[in-house]
């Protein structure tokens, strides 16, 4: 499938319905700010007749299965039949699941842990796929789940991802590249707060006061922004900061662009669509907010001035993965007043977004190599991908405490299947760390090193636990991910 292929407005610009049961739908809202996207909530059959309505207006509809607290419950008969009647009118784009890293997605006196694989983890990526592959049998989109875009350590949305992808490489790799290949998109929930500024002429940022959509100078692309970097050099979506130990996703990007470059490394992604189906720049009526004091504050005013870039840089700006946002959510803009952002919405023709013909799937990773390219490629500075692997008796729980500083910094693919390696093609490098007790290190060392020889063969024995810690500490100090 190509990036080109998924059937959609090209028009970044959505808005999120206000709650389920909100029928019929305010069509008319939609259609005043010229949307291309309508989140839609669907806890029964009530906006199928509105999915025809606003396809009808060439405006897209995204249907999220709503479960109220549904923590990872199976998709059953029941939302099947939901889910197939909106099929039937014409709808692509679904979800199942939201924001699992919060209790209050799951049963009462229920705390999700990202570390926690039995009772989280697994059931919901195993349920999610099976989900998702009757999604893509269907000739539909199924979203990747959406988390709320925490930075605390229970509920970092970084270390979920992580979570979430390292279990699909190592229990369902095949499947999910087949999802990946066949209208995969990832639903992301980018509340921006204050992260977007507008150059003023001669340098700074302009106050919100001068702020202006029809003119240049706008920065959506957070932490990699001038103030963000000035800031705190380095920051990225990752962290690798001492500010950030747990990762900054708090920007419109961020967690869409940690999705693509962990499928193109584990899975061999190129190019996976990404849309925001909640967030945007909340729009507060009076005073000023400054959530972040490294940035201008903003008003309703500008507000509504940076809503009309967001969207426009979105589509000249924003890399081709990215297809716009629906705002949360339409009571927020409509009630008790307009909010100002929906006037200028209204005024403003939006821009649709060129999308290129890219394969979603490098056509070089397409699955195990053959014998006469067999194994990664020598390594030229700096290797590809870096893959800890741990040995017998190691689980992806431990390391991730063991040596939290080390992963939060370098962020490796981690992994106990060494035969994740024939994936990596040899126009690719390869280093790997291997974790591992005295007991089996020249097994793996055999199984790694003399069957791949151009991989960086890094051992780390685990006779001693609090020694393994303070080696990945020191590596840290050091900024040196090998020994």
């Amino acid at each position: 499938m190509r990036l080109s292929d998924y059937v959609w407005s090209r028009n970044p610009r959505g808005l999120h319905v206000s709650s389920i049961y909100q029928t019929p739908l305010e069509v008319s809202r939609y259609g005043q700010i010229h949307a291309g996207w309508a989140k839609l909530m669907a806890a029964g059959y009530e906006y199928v007749d509105d999915a025809q309505v606003l396809m009808s207006m060439g405006i897209t509809p995204v249907v999220r299965l709503y479960l109220g607290r549904y923590g990872a419950g199976p998709f059953d008969q029941n939302l099947r039949s939901i889910m197939d009647a909106f099929i039937a009118v014409g709808v692509k784009w679904f979800e199942f699941y939201n924001e699992p890293n919060l209790g209050v997605e799951w049963p009462e006196g229920f705390d999700p842990n990202w570390q926690d694989v039995d009772n989280v983890i697994r059931p919901l990526m195993d349920n999610w796929l099976l989900w998702a592959e009757y999604t893509v049998s269907r000739g539909c989109y199924p979203g990747f789940i959406p988390l709320a875009e925490s930075d605390t350590p229970r509920y970092a949305a970084i270390m979920w991802m992580d979570a979430f992808l390292n279990y699909l490489a190592q229990n369902h790799f095949d499947r999910f590249r087949n999802v990946l290949a066949n209208g995969l998109y990832v639903a992301t929930h980018p509340y921006t707060l204050n992260h977007f500024y507008q150059e003023a002429p001669g340098g700074g940022a302009r106050p919100p006061s001068a702020q202006n959509a029809r003119e240049g100078g706008w920065h959506f692309e957070y932490p990699y922004d001038p103030i963000s970097q000035a800031a705190d050099p380095g920051r990225t979506i990752y962290g690798g900061t001492p500010q950030t130990p747990y990762g900054d996703p708090v920007g419109l990007l961020a967690m869409g662009m940690m999705f693509n470059e962990r499928a193109a490394q584990m899975f061999g992604a190129q190019v996976v669509p990404v849309l925001g189906t909640e967030g945007g720049i909340w729009p507060f009526r009076g005073g000023s907010f400054q959530q972040d004091r490294r940035y201008p504050p903003y008003d309703e005013n500008s507000q509504a001035e940076a809503t009309v870039a967001m969207f426009e840089w979105i589509a000249r700006q924003a890399p081709p993965w990215f297809f716009g946002v629906t705002l949360w959510k339409e009571d927020e803009y409509y009630v008790p007043t307009t909010a100002p952002a929906i006037g200028r919405l209204a005024e403003t023709p939006p821009i649709f977004k060129e999308v290129p013909d890219t394969e979603v799937m490098n056509p070089n990773f397409g699955g195990p190599v053959q014998p006469e390219d067999f194994g990664p490629g020598p390594i030229h500075g700096a290797p590809d991908y870096h893959m800890i692997i741990l040995g017998p008796g190691l689980e992806p729980r431990w390391f991730f405490e063991t040596a939290q500083s080390y992963w939060n910094l370098f962020r490796p693919i981690v992994t106990a299947h060494t035969e994740l390696i024939d994936y990596i093609p040899n126009t690719q490098s390869l280093a790997v760390t291997v974790i591992t007790p005295p007991d089996t290190a020249e097994a793996l060392r055999v199984a790694i090193a003399e069957r791949y020889p151009n991989v960086l063969f890094d051992l780390v024995l685990t006779d001693d636990i609090e020694s393994v810690r303070f080696l990945f500490n020191d590596r840290v100090l050091l900024n040196r991910r090998f020994g």
